[in-house]
């Protein structure tokens, strides 16, 4: 049975990294085997040059002897004279003597006629096949001209390169499947990272731990992690909130069905219309305070910024002012010298201290209540009434404990301020009765300044 063929996909990252490899290492091989053909190139003229220049001084004067025996006194002849076979002619030197006047006087046997067809001057001339070196004699007008064939020079730098590219070469397919498994060891702990990535889901948003991660993929693996965190955390509001409105939720409209239906009844009574309105009102009420818990349990849209307290707390007793049965009660102190200055998020700081004055107004009675904004960084909110013992002080912040047969906060009140207090990392003091009085109750928010 064959294997299914695996789909057609975009190409992996081994393979792109492989490819590049290759191709980068292969251009800089290149580029060492060009280094190294000039480097031996240059080397090997430059020996055979030193040896010919060598050759020509030595057998500069045995030439010059050679064509003393062989030159009649006072005679110039026509032709050149060939000087005796050289003993190993496989080494045979190719030289002659020339005169001022480009008479050529001597010339070796194994010589060819037109070896030194060059410019007859001191130094190296090239012509196609032979490479001449020429020497002036210090006293006498004459020349000696040594010859080298360049297909020897050719040969000797074809045997050396051939002796180096040859295993250079042959290493290039090697080279080429270690790169490949380099990189395929090298990602593999890329795969195991998003193999990990993969097995989160909405029921497992534990942290990735993989050990031994580089530098770079261990800061991804924290951005991942920390991504998590945002979302467990977030997955946790949404249940609380959840499970807040089917706890909050269920009186408040299982009452406004049966006032509505009681009002059907009885021929739409007024009385049982106002209870039913009355019990829409706190539906609304908490529906209102669950989406501010929600919110400051979230945090996410909470913001950073300079927060002026004066102002604020005057914001705030503003629209209780507007209501002419709060206004008479509710009083504003703010200090005489510069206004304190937060960090914080002025709309949740607002609906923090709006919470607090609603409590004071709810159950202080009937008396007066006080926002007070004091230096450096605190608001505070007291009331002069019969204030809470001591147990239930201790139990205030805990959700959905009752405090008051007065039904309509629940305790959600002060659980949103001690929400968005704990997000602002500031401080809740509660205290019953306030220092310096009777009674009452009095809560203080202390910020961090600004």
């Amino acid at each position: 049975m064959k294997a299914p063929r695996p789909p057609d996909g975009p190409e992996t990252l081994a393979g792109r990294l492989t490819r590049t490899l290759i191709l980068w290492v292969g251009g800089v091989w290149m580029l060492c085997v060009l280094a190294v053909v000039w480097y031996v190139d240059r080397e090997i003229n430059h020996n055979f040059d030193n040896e010919l220049v060598e050759v020509s001084h030595r057998m500069f004067d045995m030439a010059l002897q050679e064509l003393g025996k062989l030159q009649h006194p006072g005679a110039t002849p026509d032709t050149p004279m060939i000087a005796p076979k050289q003993l190993f002619s496989e080494d045979a030197v190719m030289y002659q003597v020339v005169d001022i006047h480009e008479h050529v006087l001597l010339r070796s046997a194994e010589a060819p006629t037109d070896a030194f067809d060059v410019p007859l001057a001191a130094g190296f001339a090239n012509n196609q096949t032979w490479r001449i070196y020429t020497v002036r004699h210090p006293a006498q007008g004459l020349y000696f001209q040594v010859a080298d064939p360049l297909d020897e020079r050719r040969s000797a730098l074809n045997r050396t390169l051939f002796g180096l590219i040859i295993p250079l070469g042959a290493v290039l397919p090697l080279l080429a499947l270690v790169l490949r498994k380099v990189a395929r060891n090298e990602l593999r702990v890329l795969q195991q990272l998003a193999g990990e990535i993969e097995k989160r889901s909405g029921s497992d948003l534990r942290p990735i731990t993989l050990p031994g991660l580089p530098r770079e993929l261990r800061s991804v693996g924290d951005h991942v992690n920390s991504l998590l965190e945002r979302l467990s955390h977030s997955l946790d509001v949404e249940r609380a909130l959840a499970a807040n409105a089917a706890h909050e939720l269920r009186t408040p409209l299982a009452a406004a069905r049966l006032r509505l239906q009681t009002a059907l009844e009885h021929d739409l009574q007024r009385n049982d219309v106002q209870a039913a309105l009355d019990a829409l009102q706190m539906l609304s009420h908490r529906t209102e305070k669950l989406l501010q818990l929600s919110r400051a349990e979230s945090a996410a849209s909470l913001a950073r910024a300079r927060v002026d307290l004066v102002q604020l707390a005057g914001a705030v007793a503003q629209d209780f002012w507007n209501d002419p049965q709060i206004s008479e009660r509710l009083a504003l102190k703010v200090p005489d010298d510069a206004a304190p200055l937060a960090s914080g998020d002025v709309d949740a700081l607002a609906i923090a201290l709006r919470n607090l004055v609603e409590n004071a107004l709810r159950y202080g009675g009937s008396g007066r209540v006080v926002i007070e904004v004091m230096a450096p960084c605190t608001l505070a909110v007291r009331d002069f009434g019969a204030g809470v013992s001591a147990g239930q002080l201790a139990t205030l912040q805990q959700r959905h404990v009752r405090h008051s047969s007065d039904r309509a906060g629940y305790g959600l009140g002060l659980s949103i301020v001690s929400t968005i207090v704990e997000k602002h990392n500031a401080k809740l003091e509660l205290a019953s009765p306030p220092p310096g009085a009777a009674s009452g109750f009095e809560a203080r928010i202390v910020l961090r300044p600004a």
